[in-house]
């Protein structure tokens, strides 16, 4: 078996480091020059973690990764902290696995660092994939064919491979767009800022702020609605002033936080409708490409690392049937990823709540939950972090199915 790997992001990296573990054959084609991952913060829920222990990059992670406290939901203005859900250590030995805040630069350097520079060519723009009776075949821009037995499009959400077998379909405009940043947590010192996940919940706006880089710096995103045309891009910058003015009369811990930011950024914010498949004969989508999804649950890295997973464990599992495992791992994955991505847009309006009856009765539930559920977990929590990929894959997981989702 010859597996091509179209794309090395986190999930694409993910699925190659596994197909390396179980030994199947396969090449990494990428079309940057060098593998550097643009973007800032990262959370990693332990059904992430987990795939990475799997991996065998979890002592990697650990030294350069920030262990949360808890995750506090606050008041915009007030900064009343309306909820608090715990993370580590308890986390951990309810789950079985940590919940970090890591760079997503970091995330991606523990993963690639361990892949055989000989699997991985960059500078590898595909130009056309094809199929047949014998294989996937993959044309490069620069003429060069690549061929295989399966080709994994994990290439993001403007995928040429989603494009050309799936469905033609653009990513769709949520309306609201991402300021990001990252501060040095020194320079922060004096805005007191704990160890911890802190959403603040405000009109038409959110904000969240942790540490990453083992607690050395500190990063911040803002979302909101926002008019106008702005492109997905993680390099496109914004200035200070230009967020501040979007965050005025919010609590003084973001507003200063983002004036210390020497230079923010600003994407638009997409997502894509679930696919009715994932597979088309030996091709198969895999991360972004098949279910981009809006931040607000913090899980489209960890997704994609769910998929590599399952999909590698199937592989590996196959005795050379490859179309079943790829129909298996379809089935697997299709559900919940189609959820995640729901409850994501479901949070979007939680969280930017404007009309002062809803932002009541939200947070009355925010603090009724914050009394009965002190110390535990929420059942959505129990959904979604009690997912382990490998136990998935051998058709052992249907205990977090039987858990009420949102």
């Amino acid at each position: 078996m010859r597996v091509i790997v179209a794309g090395c992001g986190i999930g694409g990296a993910a699925l190659a480091l596994a197909l390396q573990k179980f030994n199947i054959e396969h090449v990494v084609l990428e079309q940057a020059p060098r593998l550097e991952e643009v973007g800032a913060g990262v959370q990693l829920s332990p059904n992430g973690v987990a795939v990475l222990q799997h991996l065998g990059v979890h002592d990697a992670l650990r030294t350069v990764a920030f262990q949360p406290r808890d995750l506090v939901y606050r008041d915009w203005k007030t900064g009343e902290a309306l909820m608090r859900n715990p993370l580590m250590p308890q986390i951990e030995r309810h789950f079985g696995a940590p919940y970090y805040h890591a760079h997503r630069a970091d995330l991606l350097g523990v993963i690639t660092q361990r892949l055989e520079p000989a699997n991985l060519r960059l500078g590898s723009r595909i130009a056309d994939v094809s199929q047949d009776a014998q294989g996937v075949h993959a044309t490069l821009t620069d003429g060069t064919a690549v061929h295989g037995d399966i080709l994994v499009g994990a290439d993001g959400i403007h995928s040429l491979v989603r494009t050309r077998f799936f469905q033609a379909d653009k990513p769709q405009a949520s309306g609201c767009v991402a300021w990001r940043g990252i501060v040095d947590a020194d320079a922060a010192r004096h805005l007191g800022i704990a160890p911890s996940a802190h959403l603040w919940l405000g009109p038409e706006r959110s904000a969240v702020i942790y540490y990453v880089s083992g607690g050395t710096k500190l990063n911040w995103i803002c979302i909101g609605s926002s008019p106008g045309n702005r492109r997905e891009s993680w390099s496109a910058t914004a200035t200070v002033e230009e967020v501040l003015k979007e965050y005025d009369g919010w609590n003084s811990e973001v507003t200063q936080l983002i004036a210390l930011t020497r230079k923010p950024f600003v994407t638009a914010l997409y997502d894509r409708e679930p696919l009715p498949t994932w597979v088309n004969g030996r091709i198969a989508l895999l991360g972004d490409s098949a279910h981009a999804m809006l931040p607000y649950h913090a899980q489209g890295a960890v997704q994609s690392m769910e998929d590599a997973w399952v999909l590698a464990r199937l592989l590996e599992r196959s005795g050379g049937d490859l179309g079943a495992a790829l129909q298996r791992y379809q089935s697997l994955r299709m559900d919940r990823t189609a959820r995640v991505q729901a409850q994501s847009r479901v949070a979007e309006k939680r969280f930017h709540m404007s009309d002062p009856d809803e932002v009541a009765q939200r947070n009355t539930k925010f603090r009724k939950y914050d009394a009965q559920y002190s110390g535990t977990f929420l059942p959505q929590q129990e959904w979604l972090f009690g997912y382990d990929a490998d136990r998935a894959a051998l058709g052992t997981d249907d205990q977090w199915r039987a858990l009420r989702a949102w």
